[in-house]
């Protein structure tokens, strides 16, 4: 038994290891990292649900989150990533988008990842810090290649949120 269950992690991860970079180029070929509570894996349905203190690492990127559910394509690749938090915790994500640039940090109730578009969403309490610039609301997506936000004030997108768009730009420093 331990040893299936063994050849199940083993090939959990190696059937993430296609799971694209967020950002750094060297966080594509790096090793996939879980560890998690429970683990339920799918193999004919393409999931993997890890719950229970789940932290998954690849490079520069960090996933924290009370459940994440992994599904892969029919191509064996991953195509989504849903995290979400627990127990009072938001899901947490954090990623170097280049070497000498400040890690981008998200917080939200739930995570989704969309592999083939490289979109992060941030849903409930939304937060997302790029640099020393913030962003926060119900709903923040982030599109890693051209490093686009969107915000808004209510999950559903029709405006009903009580809450408001915040945002933080900090000035850039000028070289003299």
């Amino acid at each position: 038994m331990r040893r299936e269950l063994g050849q199940l992690l083993v090939l959990t991860a190696l059937g993430l290891s296609s799971l694209p970079a967020l950002a750094l180029e060297s966080d594509a070929s790096a090793p996939i990292e879980i560890a998690a509570d429970q683990l339920e894996l799918d193999d004919r349905q393409g999931t993997a649900v890890y719950t229970g203190k789940v932290d998954m690492q690849q490079g520069s990127m960090q996933l924290k989150a009370a459940r994440v559910e992994i599904k892969r394509g029919k191509n064996g690749e991953v195509s989504l990533v849903t995290a979400t938090g627990g127990g009072g915790e938001r899901a947490y994500l954090e990623q170097k988008p280049a070497p000498d640039e400040a890690l981008v940090k998200g917080w939200g109730d739930k995570i989704i990842y969309h592999a083939a578009e490289r979109r992060v969403e941030l849903i409930g309490h939304a937060e997302l810090h790029q640099a020393r610039d913030t962003f926060d609301g119900a709903y923040v997506e982030y599109y890693l290649n051209s490093r686009r936000v969107n915000a808004r004030s209510s999950t559903s997108g029709d405006g009903s949120g009580d809450g408001r768009v915040r945002m933080t730009l900090t000035p850039r420093q000028q070289t003299q």
